[in-house]
């Protein structure tokens, strides 16, 4: 388990009411997000198709903490229409990832191509430090 990781898991979540629409919503509810961390950034990728850039938060909370949150509408459903199969779906969700010590929070960046969300949190740049070498005089 990713100790910055905010998820919490409640095995007994879901194990009364499950109608068939909670079951579906909750597949797109629990938004998986890729985090890869680089040498320069740390890199987080949502699958959120279908949802436009206008549809999703990305915000920083206090304490380094990152939401990520939206909502998929469920299709309006229209009298005279037959629904002959329900796959898509829909729901909010929101996702939350404490940083760590090394992020950059007042730097992160977010983009969205073709359903797929990136958000970019810099680290500090590390320069290369040289090794200081003072002389010492030698008395005598």
């Amino acid at each position: 388990m990713d100790p910055f990781s905010l998820d919490i898991w409640d095995p007994l979540d879901g194990l009364f009411n499950f109608s068939i629409s909670d079951r579906e919503t909750s597949q797109f509810a629990n938004a998986r997000i890729d985090w890869k961390e680089t040498p320069e950034r740390h890199v987080f990728k949502a699958d959120l198709p279908g949802l436009k850039k206008e549809e999703v938060k990305v915000e920083v909370e206090e304490g380094r903490i990152l939401q990520i949150s939206g909502e998929r509408k469920k299709e309006q459903e229209e009298k005279n229409d037959k629904w002959h199969r329900i796959e898509r779906s829909s729901g909010k969700f929101l996702r939350r990832f404490r940083l760590p010590e090394d992020a950059k929070v007042e730097a992160v960046k977010a983009s969205m191509e073709n359903g797929v969300l990136t958000v970019t949190v810099p680290k500090p740049r590390v320069e290369e430090k040289k090794p200081e070498v003072k002389s010492i005089d030698i008395s005598g």
